[in-house]
Formats: C-alpha cells, structure tokens, sequence
C-alpha cells in the first residue's frame, strides 16, 4: 500500500472516529439537558401541589372562622336602628 493510500485510510478513520466520539458526547450532554428539566419540571409540580393545599387549608380555615364568627361587609353601611340616618336625605 502507497503512502498516499495509507495517509488516506488513516486520515478518513480518524475522521470516523472523532465523529462517532463527537455524536457520542453531545448525546450524554442532551440527555443530562433533559434529565435536569425533568427534575425542574417535578419540583415545581411539587411546590405548585403543595401550595395548592395550603391554599385548600387556609380556605377551609376560613369557612371554620366565618362559621364562629359574624362577619359584616364594611362596603355598605348598615341603616341605623330606628330607620332614621344623619344623612342629608333625613332632615
């Protein structure tokens, strides 16, 4: 075999071989991408689950409150006992 011939065997399997090694690692690089997002993904449905029930908690709390207590809306003022006001309308 020629010198020529051998330089061209060695040069195109070197070729061959540094682009299986490439193709190789890019793969692994991809795949770890893809497993980081995974586990990113998973923690935040498990924070997104978890304050889901903190607020399922505290809006059952809530109803145990109004249930003790009497709540009045502060929006509307209540008529006063008598149906007579201070208001301009009542003089």
């Amino acid at each position: 075999m020629s010198r020529a011939s051998k330089l061209t065997l060695l040069g195109t399997s070197l070729f061959a071989v540094s682009t299986v090694a490439f193709v190789h690692f890019q793969q692994q690089a991809e795949q770890a991408a893809m497993h980081e997002g995974v586990v990113r993904d998973m923690e935040q449905q498990r924070i997104k689950k978890e304050r889901q029930l903190d607020f399922d908690m505290q809006r059952e709390l809530e109803k145990e409150y109004k249930r003790h207590q009497s709540v009045h809306s502060t929006i509307e003022p209540s008529a006063p006992p008598g149906g007579q006001g201070n208001g301009p309308a009542s003089k």
